[in-house]
């Protein structure tokens, strides 16, 4: 379990044949098994001789965006929480619903408004002032409508996360709060 608040900024090594392979995160202590969330996504660290190394599924790479990673670009990276740590974003799995695609990226009183689409019936977890993953980033929505919604982002998340790379037609990983999910499967079974 994940908390979606960004520990790192690494950047993709290599990519190829199933195996991912990034630098740039220098974390002494780690071990391998372990998950780290790569831009949302829950992934097995297997090794690390020449940077972390992950082997990715089929089904990781349909449903992500991380088969469209080379090397060179930047991604979020966030360790799995441990108990008794600070829990400063929200309950985040790292098992991505789907794809979003900015719509548009602008400018507001010192934060960045990103609008963004989702497709698949997510909206119904489109709840303004609720919970919302994007590339494994903990985020508040705002003023939904359909299937777009904003997300206001300050200059320290700007800064440190993949975020200032967004333009429009850019995707992201999308993980809705997991909490609804739970709360819309447990009133479905009462029907």
């Amino acid at each position: 379990m994940f908390t979606g608040i960004v520990e790192a900024l690494g950047q993709v090594k290599s990519f190829s044949d199933f195996r991912l392979v990034i630098s740039g995160a220098h974390w002494n202590d780690l071990k391998i098994g372990e998950s780290i969330a790569v831009n949302g996504c829950c992934l097995t660290l297997v090794d690390q001789s020449e940077g972390l190394r992950f082997d990715l599924s089929e089904e990781t790479l349909g449903r992500t965006t991380l088969g469209a990673l080379s090397a060179g670009d930047s991604v979020n990276l966030e360790r799995a929480m441990k108990l008794g740590d600070r829990f400063g974003g929200h309950v985040v799995q790292g098992h991505v619903d789907q794809v979003g695609e900015v719509v548009s990226v602008s400018e507001i009183s010192g934060s960045t408004v990103i609008r963004v689409r989702i497709f698949d019936g997510g909206q119904r977890y489109l709840i303004d002032k609720g919970s919302i993953t994007l590339d494994g980033i903990s985020l508040t929505v705002v003023e939904p409508s359909g299937s777009e919604f904003d997300v206001h982002i300050i200059p320290h998340t700007w800064e440190n996360t993949t975020l200032k790379n967004c333009k429009p037609g850019h995707k992201l990983n999308v993980e809705f709060d997991v909490l609804a999910k739970h709360v819309e499967k447990l009133l479905a079974s009462k029907n």
